[in-house]
């Protein structure tokens, strides 16, 4: 067994574990590989193993890695923060991106996405734990971008994302991702929108994202290593 394959085999573990903790059904969290920085090859190695979801931030690697490996049948999400001159590449090559904290990136995603494909699925990320450093938009915010998101034509809202503060205190992760859960279910009844997505949890912390509702948790280096 390659270390990928083993990697991915473990976090399954993990992922069924965590679940039977929190009496969910493990059919509602998908896995989705952050292959940021990886190679091809490495994507590759992955989707040998069934792995067909993987996770981008950077526009230029993330096109390059997809026609490398458009024979293959994968779904690509975009997870970093997203610049108004970089929208047009992924609106059209991506068919979900967790990361917008802007209206004015949602227009120009709308705007830019294909006729021929299916609506972008699109997530409002959110800064939960408050970091000056960390993108997203404020809690306060969100239920308003949700609403104007939520009319944009090509798009679909399905839920909200965050990238809470590293850190090794279960009670703390549990905290910002139940503040997460909670607005969720606060725009859901305010918009009438069915938000159907938490996307949060990483490698670290991907147990007390499951416990609070994570549907999608994003892992990187529990696949495929850490980066140099």
């Amino acid at each position: 067994m390659t270390t990928i394959a083993a990697n991915l085999q473990a976090v399954h573990a993990r992922i069924a574990a965590a679940c039977a903790a929190a009496g969910r059904d493990p059919a509602g969290v998908s896995l989705l590989a952050v292959s940021k920085t990886w190679p091809a090859q490495a994507v590759r190695a992955a989707a040998d193993c069934g792995q067909r979801a993987f996770g981008e931030s950077y526009v230029q690697e993330a096109t390059a890695k997809i026609a490398a490996l458009a024979d293959l049948d994968l779904d690509w999400h975009f997870i970093g923060p997203l610049q108004s001159n970089k929208t047009r590449p992924v609106a059209e090559h991506f068919s979900w991106v967790h990361s917008i904290e802007r209206v004015k990136i949602a227009e120009r995603l709308a705007a830019q996405r294909p006729a021929g494909l299916a609506p972008l699925q699109v997530c409002l990320q959110v800064n939960v734990s408050g970091e000056a450093s960390k993108s997203g938009c404020a809690p306060e915010q969100a239920p308003g971008l949700a609403r104007e998101i939520a009319a944009l034509p090509n798009l679909v809202l399905r839920g909200l994302m965050a990238i809470p503060e590293p850190s090794d205190d279960a009670a703390l992760q549990r905290r910002r991702c139940a503040a997460l859960r909670g607005l969720r279910e606060r725009i859901a009844g305010e918009c009438g929108c069915a938000l159907d997505t938490l996307s949060m949890g990483m490698s670290h912390d991907l147990e007390a994202a499951i416990a609070e509702g994570a549907t999608v948790v994003r892992v990187g280096t529990a696949i495929f290593g850490s980066r140099f």
